[in-house]
This record gives structure tokens, C-alpha cells and sequence, in this order.
């Protein structure tokens, strides 16, 4: 109202108003007053929601074939315009076309240098405990803006369990609880374990995350003038990327914090979704009760699951074929037993990681896919039959997707000033990632994207 005011009485626009209709000016005048509620009420038309085991868009059946895209945001940061806003427009251009429509990005990374002896995510949102870099936000909106163009969402998540964005550790480090020592040096399993198990019981650590969720939730995209928590690209919010209560002690401080952050996260935010992020029953102590009791809460909209087979050795030689059968056994079960989970809940469950390294384990972006290609035609497949029987699984992400990038010979891991691709840093670059010349790879994404989406068109539910 009062720049209005000013824009009326302003001595230079004055005289031209006074030569306008009366009531042409009333209208002008009605019209720059709601144009601002109009637009809102037009974008409050296409946010996801739920209803039991489904998402919906405008009324719609909401199902979609994503990725992850864990660097999106940073890419616009880039000061080479090859390397930053003119590769993430020739990325998008290229998942469009592609039939993927839905990604999974890394909000914010916290913390600055090594970190459990690896390069970790730069730059940070949060260079410093409570100090925040505006820039990373504003590339952020570049990537949002970007995506609201082509009618893709995104889901993005706030921090992180695992080291290579700073995440809960950089937490515990701020507030005393590891010495820089402890944080820069190698830990082993058992060691991490406890680490990370200590962020449940740390007031101070919450209390900075919390500060770093209402900071993005706060903000206003610089493009398209929208702040987030009323943009509809943004699909939903992830508390964390595979939150983990790490040792059984943590379990009850564990499940009370998702419903804490669930439930603040809602209050500010009545547009979009919010999920936990987690890999399923292997990130909840391998109980099927703990991650049910996860999600159970109204404020938890939907379930996830992440699958690695490599990881968690469900295969052991290196030229992944001979353990091929095994892991595609065991990842449908582990799918079956969430699914289980979902319907009794009555939520939507989203497959939102999964992957598996090239042929013989090799990192090159010229190497043969054979094994990744069939393990990724079986989910895409599973993910099919749910959507034709009116199954509870909505949506998936393959991780990763590298894009235009490209290892640098005879260099495993990312260095900073290296281009980013789907490989965080502490992972051999090129392990798991999916480049745009894996022709092979996205004819099998393409085709199980456009039948999902021209189902969906089809109105065929």
C-alpha cells in the first residue's frame, strides 16, 4: 500500500494520472492491488499434495520418473557461464526431453575444509555456525526458476547425516561436541556411529539446524519473486538426506526429533510436502517398527527409500554380472517390504536412490552399462506395475545424474574447482553417476518416463 501511495502522489506520475478516467484509475488502481493475490491464488493451483497413497498436482494423479541432481543449485554459482547457467539450462533442456520431471536437491551444505579427510561441498550455505551466504540461496533460485519453466519439482533437502555436505557433524563441531581434530580425520564405522548418534542429544546442534530450515524457508526467489514457501516447483521438503538414529540409544531422541522438525517445518509452511529422507528399514536400526513409527505422523506426507546394492554388499565381485541376480532379488523384496509399510499407512512411498556402478566397476564415462541397465529396467519396471494397479509407489529418483561433466583422468575424487557431478566428493567420480552420453541407460528411463507420463495424460487411474 504505501508504495503505491508514493507511485500515485509522485510528482513526476501525478500529471499523467490526473489526465486518466476516474474510473480507469480505480480500476488500475484494483487491479496493481490484486494482481499480487491473483498470482499466488493462480501458483496455489499446482502444489502436490496427497491424498492416502497418492500425490496429486491440480487434481491430477501425480507420478513421475526424477533424479538426483544433488548439485543443481550451484551450478548458476559458476563464474565460466559454460560451466554454470549455460549447463544447467542444457541439463534441464536434456532431462525434458527425457520424460524426468521431478529432482532431488541439496539445499545447503555446512562448514568449510576437510572433513572426515575428504573435500567436502563448496560453498556452503553455512560457512559459519549462524552466518549464512545469501549467494548459494540466489543459485538456488536460478535452478528453481528455471525448473518452474518447464513444469519440474523439486524436492530439496535441508542438511545432511553423511559428512560430504558438513551436515550433523559440522553441527556437533560447532557446539563442542568433536574437537576439528576429531572432524578432519578419518573415523571408522563404529567410530562415525557414535559421532553422528550424539546430534540427537545436542540442544545447541537442533537449535543451529532449526535456524538454518527457518533461513531458507524465509527466503524470496531473486528471479521470479516468489518466496519458497509459495512456489509450486518446490514439490517438498526433506528434513535431512538418510537421517539415521546410528546406535540404538538415539532411537527415541531420533523419532522425536523428525516429528519436531516435521511439525516446525509445517507450521511455516502450509504449501508443500515434507519427508524425512531416510534409506528405509537399513537407515532405522534395521526395524521395520522404527522407520513405520518415522512416519507415521500426519506431519510426515510420504515415505522413502534408498537402495545400494554395492554398498551394502549385496554383490562382492567387482564385475557386478555374477551378483546381478541376487541384488535385483534382494532390492524387489526390500521394495515389497516397504510397500507393505506404506499401505498400512496409507502414504505414498517414492524410491528416491538408487544406483549401481558401471561394468567392472570402471569410472569411465566410456565404459559399458549392461548391469546398471538391467537393474534399472527392474525398478522402473516395479515402479510401473504399482502405478497400473494403483500401487502405492509415486514417484522415483535414480542417483545420479552427472550431466555434461566428466572425471578428470587419473583423479578419483572431487577437488574443489572441479565441475560437479552426480558423485559427492568423498566417492570416486564416476562411480555411480549417469552422464548424458549413456545412451543405452536413457532410452530405458526414457521409455518407462513416457509411459508413466502419457498414462497419466491419458487420465487412465
Amino acid at each position: 500500500m504505501i508504495t503505491i501511495a508514493a507511485f500515485i502522489s509522485s510528482y513526476f506520475f501525478y500529471p499523467i494520472l490526473c489526465r486518466i478516467n476516474y474510473y480507469k484509475m480505480r480500476a488500475l488502481l484494483f487491479l496493481l492491488l490484486v494482481l499480487p493475490q491473483l498470482m499466488c491464488a493462480q501458483s496455489a493451483k499446482h502444489f502436490v499434495k496427497t491424498n492416502k497413497h497418492c500425490f496429486f498436482v491440480d487434481g491430477r494423479p501425480y507420478y513421475y520418473v526424477g533424479a538426483n541432481y544433488w548439485y543443481g543449485g550451484l551450478l548458476a554459482l559458476q563464474k565460466d557461464k559454460r560451466r554454470g547457467k549455460e549447463r544447467l539450462i542444457k541439463e534441464l533442456d536434456f532431462l525434458q526431453s527425457k520424460g524426468v520431471n521431478n529432482l532431488r536437491v541439496l539445499a545447503g551444505a555446512e562448514g568449510t575444509g576437510i572433513i572426515n579427510a575428504v573435500n567436502r561441498v563448496s560453498p556452503p550455505l553455512q560457512p559459519k555456525q549462524g552466518i549464512f551466504n545469501e549467494e548459494v540461496l540466489e543459485g538456488l533460485d536460478y535452478l528453481l526458476f528455471e525448473m518452474g519453466k518447464r513444469n519440474m519439482k523439486a524436492v530439496l533437502y535441508l542438511s545432511n547425516n553423511w559428512e560430504w555436505s558438513g551436515g550433523f557433524l559440522q553441527y556437533l563441531n560447532w557446539n563442542g561436541v568433536l574437537a576439528d581434530s576429531t572432524l578432519q580425520r578419518k573415523p571408522g564405522w563404529d567410530e562415525l556411529r557414535d559421532q553422528v548418534s550424539k546430534f540427537y542429544a545436542c540442544d545447541p546442534c537442533k537449535k543451529a539446524y532449526e535456524n538454518q530450515v527457518k533461513h531458507i524457508l524465509a527466503h524470496t526467489n531473486i528471479y521470479s519473486g516468489i518466496k519458497y514457501i509459495n512456489d509450486p516447483a518446490i514439490m517438498s521438503w526433506e528434513i535431512a538426506n538418510e537421517p539415521r538414529p546410528m546406535r540404538p540409544a538415539a532411537v527415541n531422541a531420533y523419532k522425536e526429533w523428525i516429528f519436531s522438525v516435521a511439525t516446525l517445518i509445517k507450521s511455516i509452511d502450509k504449501n508443500h510436502l515434507v519427508t524425512a529422507g531416510t534409506e528405509g528399514v537399513i537407515g532405522t536400526e534395521n526395524s521395520a517398527e522404527l522407520y513405520t513409527a518415522a512416519h507415521a505422523a500426519t506431519v510426515i506426507d510420504y515415505l522413502t527409500i534408498h537402495i545400494w546394492p554395492k554398498n551394502w554388499a549385496w554383490f562382492s565381485d567387482t564385475s557386478i554380472a555374477k551378483g546381478l541376480p541376487a541384488a535385483i532379488k534382494k532390492t524387489n523384496d526390500y521394495i515389497q517390504q516397504h510397500e507393505r509399510i506404506a499401505e498400512k499407512l496409507h502414504k505414498p512411498l517414492v524410491i528416491e536412490e538408487f544406483g549401481l556402478p558401471r561394468d567392472g566397476h570402471s569410472f569411465s564415462p566410456g565404459s559399458t552399462t549392461n548391469s546398471r541397465d538391467i537393474y534399472y529396467r527392474s525398478v522402473l519396471e516395479t515402479q510401473q506395475m504399482s502405478f497400473l494397479k494403483n500401487g502405492v509407489i509415486a514417484g522415483l529418483n535414480f542417483w545420479a545424474f552427472g550431466g555434461y561433466a566428466r572425471p578428470i583422468p587419473g583423479q578419483l575424487f572431487w577437488k574443489e574447482g572441479d565441475d560437479y557431478m552426480g558423485d559427492p566428493p568423498q566417492e570416486e567420480q564416476g562411480l555411480n553417476v549417469v552422464f548424458d552420453s549413456d545412451s543405452s541407460t536413457w532410452m530405458i528411463i526414457q521409455s518407462y518416463a513416457e509411459k508413466i507420463n502419457g498414462i497419466k495424460r491419458a487420465g487412465k487411474r
